[in-house]
């Protein structure tokens, strides 16, 4: 089987199922299709099409494939969905054998979630669930480990998506074909044409699949050419760029601040992969040492990833005086599981505030280092999602003063357990967090208490701080990069004020300042990620 790889951030793009899940004319399970009607997932789970053979290389444990049909592998999904996904009773029971494309397993994956969605009043349609997605088992693998992906090395976001089309570069991984000569991107840099086809102002098809696939390029050794006008330059310039295996580096320009009121630190936190802990380790190890009375977690384009590592970077930021004994997050389940966790078949218990190291990257139980803050300031944006609200949601919790300094977050108080069937991993929500004061509720996210409702974006939940908008013309980490100066004057004096490069808070002239033709006061920024860095993952061992 293949996987779908792209994004699908452009307007008019679609997540397409891009591989096959064996033959079309399988024979049906004996009873078929009844409405209503469920076997036990169990009944169906490694029958595959094509099964594999030999060992796992991740896991050195042999597959445990056997041989199946398609009808086999969509009977599983069935099962699996109405068994475990938080909104079941909603899935509409579509007969699996009417899906007979060379696609179908994917083809009906993508049915086996909730319709519902909601309206705003400027007539957006918002998704009950934004978030059900599937990788090839050899992919995720490689992402969620080793932190490993095909690409540039230069993670884009899209400021307005819609023609006029407005594609930024937000920040890229050091050595990687993106920064190294004759490329040489920063920050800011301005996408303005792929591969011959005009990003800006294309509305066609064919024009917006060869977009999305030269921004996420699927496979390593992918050529795509690249119009690109620098930050400050007037003059567009062509790069050629190859993907590449790209090390993501998640953990960035950790620093110490000096202030009048004593020293601040500062990291740039980019995704809960397993590679983090270790550098999170060090970082917060460094900052420690320093003594910082405040800290500043830039997570603006943290869309998450392993909750465990959210727990310890809640715990090394309060400390255990606030969260000894206490709930970092509760998965609640759906109805059919008020005590019992169905994938693991144990007690459902809440996931604490992880005072060690958990072995993702160091060695597992290591005394975590803490700076036993009651105030933190996080950096948000539109691409800080999941794990990364989870967070925010956690040390809201156990009362940490959590002032917001951007946007509105993503809203995504879901998760669940990746789950492997014939080579293809399933991502299907399965469980909603809730924190130490049992609050989950922020599916339109959290905002600076400021913020404002627009006829096209909805307010999430109001905390304290600054809506401002995203500074694509000063380096992360510059302290007089817009949204960072922002929050160092919030500490100061407590008043949401202009940032140094004219960003006014709230403002439709500082939004039209990036190109953007302003739909809400602040750019809705979307990062372009893979999805998986757009989730919280919990792991069953």
């Amino acid at each position: 089987m293949r996987y779908c790889g792209v994004i699908g951030w452009i307007a008019l793009a679609t997540v397409t199922a891009c591989g096959g899940g064996g033959s079309s004319g399988s024979k049906p399970i004996a009873l078929g299709w009844v409405q209503g009607q469920f076997a036990p997932r169990s009944s169906f789970a490694t029958m595959c099409a094509t099964p594999r053979t030999g060992v796992d290389p991740t896991t050195n444990k042999a597959y445990l494939d056997r041989q199946g049909t398609a009808l086999d592998e969509k009977n599983w999904l069935r099962s699996w969905t109405n068994d475990l996904y938080l909104w079941y009773s909603e899935v509409p029971d579509q007969d699996p054998a009417n899906f007979t494309s060379g696609t179908a397993d994917l083809d009906y994956f993508k049915v086996l979630k909730t319709p519902a969605s909601r309206t705003t009043s400027g007539g957006i349609v918002i998704p009950k669930d934004k978030f059900h997605f599937h990788y090839t088992t050899a992919r995720w693998e490689a992402l969620s480990q080793s932190g490993v992906s095909a690409g540039y090395g230069a993670t884009f976001a899209f400021i307005a998506n819609r023609p006029p089309r407005n594609l930024i570069v937000a920040y890229t991984e050091p050595n990687s074909p993106a920064t190294l000569a004759p490329a040489s991107l920063a920050r800011g840099a301005q996408i303005l044409n792929v591969d011959g086809v005009d990003l800006v102002n294309a509305t066609d098809q064919a024009s917006i699949d060869t977009l999305n696939a030269g921004i996420s390029p699927a496979t390593v050794g992918e050529t795509h050419v690249f119009s690109i006008l620098d930050a400050g330059a007037s003059t567009a310039r062509t790069v050629t760029l190859v993907s590449a295996q790209i090390a993501l580096q998640p953990v960035r320009n950790v620093q110490v601040i000096q202030t009048s009121t004593g020293p601040v630190g500062y990291m740039q936190f980019n995704d809960h992969l397993a590679t983090a802990e270790s550098a999170l380790f060090t970082a917060f190890t460094t900052l420690q040492a320093a003594n910082v009375t405040d800290l500043i977690l830039d997570i603006r384009y943290n869309g998450g990833g392993y909750l465990d590592i959210a727990s310890e970077v809640a715990y090394m930021i309060a400390g255990p005086s606030m969260t000894a004994g206490q709930t970092f997050e509760l998965p609640q389940f759906n109805s059919k599981y008020p005590t019992t966790d169905p994938v693991t078949g144990n007690t459902i218990t809440a996931t604490p505030f992880f005072s060690t190291t958990q072995g993702f990257s160091t060695t597992q139980g290591q005394p975590l280092p803490t700076l036993n803050l009651k105030t933190v300031y996080v950096l948000t944006g539109k691409g800080t999602c999941s794990a990364s609200e989870s967070i925010i949601n956690s040390l809201r919790g156990v009362n940490v003063n959590v002032i917001q300094v951007g946007s509105t977050t993503c809203g995504k108080p879901y998760g669940f357990y990746p789950t492997d069937n014939c080579g293809i991993t399933y991502f299907s929500i399965q469980f909603q967090g809730v924190n130490a004061q049992n609050f989950g509720s922020y599916t339109d996210g959290f905002s600076p208490n400021n913020t404002v409702d627009t006829p096209t974006t909805i307010a999430g939940v109001k905390i304290p701080g600054c809506s401002i908008a995203d500074d694509f013309s000063h380096a992360l980490g510059d302290t007089a990069e817009g949204v960072l100066s922002s929050a160092l004057s919030y500490r100061t004096n407590g008043v949401c004020s202009t940032g140094p490069t004219g960003l006014q808070v709230n403002s439709r002239k500082s939004a039209q300042s990036y190109g953007f033709s302003p739909l809400s006061e602040v750019p809705d920024i979307q990062v372009v990620k893979s999805l998986w860095q757009n989730n919280r993952i919990y792991r069953t061992q």
